[in-house]
């Protein structure tokens, strides 16, 4: 079934800021959460992946438990300002679902909360790179997690042809340096044939290559550092639309923006 959002809630693209690699912009702390249009799809589609197939969208290592923890804390203490109630261990949701609290699956619960995809990544002490050490991740695009989980940033990335050395280390500067107080985002576009939001893929399959494409696929990347654990939460939302949605402005950017752009993680 296509869940398709009738707009994009975010385009940085045709913003210079928004066109450059890493297209990294500061966000305020209280727009880390977004809860739009395709809500209730999103969720729908999310609690069918996560009950029927956990092994694919969740992972945590031992070490990512206690950073887990507090993601969901942090993102619990967030959701009254957009439309949810909590009472007692139980979340009333915007469409209407309550969902019990099962803090000892932190990641599995915050999949039944909110669209965002999360990953978490962690330095270890002496080590030179974050670590991917936990995620869910309802909505891979062009990715698997298994392959990802427990690898440094460098390693997450080899598919990812402008990731080279210098990429990378400005990367990893840029997880070194952010504060738990200045969220930073930034929002690629990828062109697709099929409106999928779960579109897993292994580093050794062939990328598929199509002369045209109807659909268009956004993510907005978010990156923000728990105080306590010190982890970096990489958080997804995507939004899937059909070329056409786009506003003139968008559409007259969207060739050059494509053309220097590639997949994320």
């Amino acid at each position: 079934m296509a869940i398709l959002h009738p707009y994009l809630p975010y385009a940085p693209w045709p913003r210079p800021a928004g066109h450059r690699l890493p297209g990294i912009m500061p966000l305020d702390r209280a727009d880390w959460l977004l809860v739009d249009v395709a809500y209730a799809a999103q969720m729908a589609e999310r609690a069918r992946l996560l009950a029927e197939r956990p092994d694919d969208v969740l992972g945590l290592l031992p070490e990512g438990q206690a950073a887990a923890a507090e993601l969901l804390a942090t993102v619990l203490g967030d959701l009254p300002d957009h439309g949810f109630a909590l009472e007692g261990e139980t979340v009333h949701c915007p469409d209407g679902r309550r969902v019990a609290l099962d803090r000892e699956r932190p990641l599995w619960t915050l999949g039944h909360l909110v669209q965002a995809d999360f990953c978490l990544l962690q330095k270890p002490p002496g080590a030179a790179e974050h670590l991917l050490t936990g995620a869910v991740l309802c909505f891979p695009s062009s990715w698997t997690l298994s392959e990802k989980l427990g690898r440094p940033l460098m390693r997450i990335h080899r598919p990812v042809a402008d990731y080279d050395a210098a990429m990378g280390a400005r990367v990893q500067r840029l997880f070194d340096a952010i504060r738990a107080e200045q969220p930073l985002w930034r929002a690629n576009l990828l062109d697709y044939t099929q409106p999928d939001l779960f579109h897993p893929r292994r580093e050794a399959d062939p990328k598929q290559r199509h002369a045209s494409t109807s659909y268009l696929r956004s993510e907005r990347q978010c990156l923000l550092r728990l105080p306590q654990s010190g982890a970096v939460v990489f958080s997804i939302h995507t939004a899937v639309i059909h070329r056409d949605q786009l506003t003139p402005e968008q559409a007259a950017a969207l060739p050059a923006h494509l053309r220097s752009t590639q997949p994320g993680l």
